[in-house]
């Protein structure tokens, strides 16, 4: 495995201050956003795809600093009922894979988007129960008349241009759980797979460990995120887990983001990554700041000092079991 990071949190800086502050940080690799949620601040991809000495003098940057480039992020819904935003969504997509066949890099992430309840709708719309009796029908539609059609698209795509993609599960979409993961994939071909993400899991009350087996016996672990989440017992005693308050509003929030470490301890982080070895996974963790309580310089230390012992005793622990 490789520690690497997620570059949405470095958005004041260039590309070259970027890159210096990631290999100085000893880090391995780079997810670079492509559009979508994450933006483009590193990546013109327009202009990558137009210009091959572009795209050598872009590869040229990060190689020359001895990282490489793990994924390109394009996190969108491609299924929204809003036509204007999902074919921003998509073609997004379309020429992020296209850019990673380019490139030479074979995984692209994003969201399985979420339609909404009907031909008519306005906003997506997450379904989280099946009573009423309609939400379970519109599920059912969501799945039979939009998701899975668009996917199985989307694989047959993704095998013509030899890249895969890996489907962030995070709620607010279709595909937000092991469960939906797998059978987004089954439906759908083996391009599909999964950008693991431990954070979305915790507050849903999933025990990332048991989810990492789960995907790594179907082979469908493509890349993983770093980031963790803090549950406040009193406000979930209260109110439960879902929770639509600011994420800035701390104090009375059920759960927040936060840096690996300060959510669960180095037990739960040792044995997720023991899990996804033992699974066969050898990519990059990428860690991902999102934690409102700490500065972009002081959560990306305090993860890659916690993170690199805990890959470096597995690696150990590896050699010594073969």
């Amino acid at each position: 495995m490789k520690l690497g990071v997620f570059t949405v949190l470095f958005g004041d800086k260039t590309l070259e201050e970027m890159l210096d502050t990631v290999a100085s940080a000893g880090l391995e690799t780079v997810e670079i956003g492509t559009g979508g949620f994450p933006g483009n601040r590193f990546c013109d991809r327009t202009a990558l795809l137009a210009s091959e000495e572009k795209r050598t003098a872009f590869m040229d940057q990060v190689e020359r600093r001895g990282l490489q480039i793990s994924a390109l992020s394009c996190h969108g819904n491609p299924l929204h009922p809003d036509k204007r935003v999902a074919k921003e969504a998509h073609e997004t997509f379309r020429e992020t894979v296209l850019l990673a066949e380019m490139l030479g890099i074979s995984t692209v992430i994003t969201f399985s988007g979420c339609p909404g309840e009907s031909e008519d709708s306005r906003h997506s719309v997450w379904v989280t129960c099946p009573w009423p009796n309609e939400h379970s029908e519109v599920l059912r539609w969501q799945w039979e008349e939009k998701v899975i059609p668009y996917w199985k698209e989307q694989n047959a795509f993704l095998q013509e241009h030899g890249v895969r993609v890996a489907i962030e599960p995070h709620p607010g979409f279709v595909v937000y759980n092991t469960e939906t993961v797998l059978r987004l994939r089954n439906a759908c071909g083996e391009r599909v797979g999964v950008n693991f993400d431990p954070s979305h899991l915790f507050w849903q009350g999933m025990d990332p460990v048991l989810c990492a087996q789960r995907l790594a016996e179907a082979g469908a672990i493509f890349h993983v995120h770093a980031k963790d989440t803090a549950l406040h017992p009193y406000n979930v005693a209260e109110n439960g887990v879902l929770d639509t308050k600011s994420y800035r509003d701390e104090p009375t929030r059920s759960w927040i983001f936060r840096t690996v470490g300060y959510g669960h301890g180095e037990e739960v982080w040792r044995n997720l990554i023991s899990a996804l070895q033992l699974g066969g996974y050898d990519g990059a963790i990428s860690i991902e700041h999102e934690d409102s309580l700490m500065s972009t310089e002081e959560g990306l230390s305090k993860a890659v000092a916690f993170l690199k012992p805990l890959l470096i005793r597995e690696k150990l622990k590896n050699v010594w079991w073969t």
